[in-house]
């Protein structure tokens, strides 16, 4: 975890938030049961999912959709190798 010159948790910058956006996507595109289950929670269909994508908002909403189910956000950070923590900073 970043640490600011106090010794506080830094929250990460916009590049490394779209960075785990991107690999959460990576996540969901290679394991068909969660990929469907986003696309049925969010109302889009795989043909959506590229234009989806390229709105700002997009990768918030993801991360969201891996933060309410905990054991979907164990499998994510398991996955990129990153601490639950840091997907929730």
């Amino acid at each position: 975890m970043l640490k600011t010159d106090r010794g506080q948790a830094a929250q990460p910058g916009p590049e490394a938030a779209l960075a785990i956006g991107v690999q959460a996507l990576e996540f969901l595109a290679g394991d068909p049961v969660h990929l469907h289950r986003f696309l049925d929670l969010s109302g889009l269909d795989v043909g959506q999912l590229r234009e989806a994508a390229a709105q700002p908002a997009f990768f918030a909403g993801l991360l969201d959709f891996l933060l309410a189910h905990e054991p979907t956000l164990l499998a994510f950070a398991a996955d990129a190798d990153l601490s639950p923590a840091a997907v929730m900073a």
